[in-house]
Parts: structure tokens; sequence; C-alpha cells
């Protein structure tokens, strides 16, 4: 027996060395942030790594709509990646699905009830290509239904061969993304079908391509709202060293982990 051993007072303070060695650990170890992809891919997972190697990916896409926003809540970060057209109804235009290429109505379900929660909290959001566009849509904008003959102009958003598809973009001055990337312009890979119509009168434009088609977007009045960024063209698929690649992953990641600081230490 213990108590056998060691005096009683002492046999107080063995009890407790354990949980104060746990939590030294805690304090001085913290616990990895999460970040939520809509549906995860290793090209995004990769990108964020690069930004930071502690942070931990969780693939939403697989769950059920009500497990997906129950495991966002623990949660510090969510990404909505690139994929199918997003369904016409949810922005008005059920008519016209015929012109729509591949959709998937449980995704668009599943990412409305995700961007609903992360608002909720006030939790980062970064969308990509169909990200972007739901990000759009959940906001009460509306999409081009097909892109190349929607939307006439010399610059090619989607090719045969994804891998070489590029346009240059300007980066609206005086926005976040301005901010964030330091530079007015530059080259971006791409591939879409569908692109921003009507604008959400929450969100400005933060990027244009030279046809003046909107390229990224981002709060109009981000006073007391989350962290939020969506962008039309692929940066997971970007040499990081491009501005409107490496240094968006490190600015979301930065967002994710102050907002997993706040929700651990509250005030």
């Amino acid at each position: 027996m213990i108590s056998q051993i060691f005096p009683r007072h002492q046999v107080t303070s063995l009890v407790f060395l354990p949980i104060l060695f746990l939590a030294f650990v805690r304090c001085n170890h913290p616990e990895p942030v999460k970040i939520g992809i809509s549906k995860a891919t290793p090209n995004y997972i990769n990108w964020l790594k690069r930004a930071d190697s502690s942070v931990v990916f969780i693939n939403l896409f697989n769950l059920s709509v009500d497990s997906a926003v129950k495991t966002l809540n623990g949660c510090s970060g969510l990404l909505l990646s690139g994929g199918e057209d997003v369904y016409p109804a949810w922005y008005g235009k059920e008519f016209d699905t015929s012109r729509c290429t591949e959709m998937n109505r449980r995704r668009d379900s599943l990412e409305m009830a995700l961007i609903g929660k992360a608002l909720e909290k006030k939790m980062p959001v970064f969308g990509v290509c169909r990200g972007e566009q739901i990000l759009n849509v959940y906001l009460g904008g509306k999409l081009l239904i097909d892109l190349p003959t929607d939307y006439k102009g010399d610059i090619h958003h989607q090719c045969g061969d994804y891998l070489k598809c590029f346009h240059s973009v300007k980066v609206v001055p005086n926005t976040l993304l301005h901010r964030i990337s330091g530079v007015d312009s530059s080259v971006v890979t791409t591939n879409h079908h569908q692109a921003v119509d009507i604008l959400s009168p929450l969100l400005t434009s933060n990027a244009n391509s030279n046809n003046q088609l909107v390229e990224g977007i981002e709060w109009l009045n981000p006073e007391g709202k989350s962290f939020l960024i969506g962008v039309q063209w692929h940066p997971e698929r970007m040499d990081e060293k491009n501005p409107l690649s490496g240094a968006l992953a490190k600015e979301f990641i930065i967002q994710a982990k102050q907002f997993s600081r706040k929700i651990n230490n509250p005030e």
C-alpha cells in the first residue's frame, strides 16, 4: 500500500502529480487545430499542410448532414472544396438545369448546413471554386449556369487539360485578399463551368479576370463577422510561392488558430 510507504500528506501530493503533469503538457503542447473539409482530396490537404504540418483535417463528405454539422463543432475552420455544379434551384433557376454538368444535391445540402453552422459560430471559412460559388448562393447570390455561353470573352476558364489552364487575375485594392497576397495581379490555375452572376449583397468582389468576371469574394462589411474568403481559382494546384496560393493557406490557418484560442480560452 502506498500509504504504508509514504506519509499521508505525501500520498495526497503524489496523487495529484499525474494531473499536474498532464496540465503542464496540455499548456505547452495544445491540441492541434482541426479543419473540416466539405470534400477532402490529397491536393487540398497537402496545400494546407505545407502552410502548417501540425493541422489535423477531417473529411466531412461521407458523414450524414447532422453528423457533419456536429463534427464541425469541434473544428476551427471550414474549407469548401471544388467539385460539381450547384443545383440551380438553390438560386432560383431550377428551370435551367439541363445546361448543368454533373450535380450532387446531397453535397449541396451538406455544404449549405456546414456554411450555416460555421457562420453561426463565426468560424473561418475558405471556399475554392465550387466553394466560392456555393458561399455566394448561400448568402443570396446567383450563378451563371453555363459560363462559356452566358459570359462572353476570350479567357478560357475551363480546358481539356485542367493542369494547363491558366489566366491572370487582378486583385481589388484595399480588400482583405489584397492585404494577404500583397499583389495587384497574378496568374492562377482555373477549371470551372459556372461562376458568380449576381453577387450577394453581403459580399464584394476582391479579384476579377481581365474580362471582369468575379474571381474572388469576401465580406462587404466584415465588422463583427468571421474570416471569409472565396476564390474561383485552384490555389491547391498552384506553386505555394504564388501569392494567390501559399499566402492564402497560411492566413487561413492563422485565422483558424486564433478562432481555436478564442473558443478554448473565452474571456
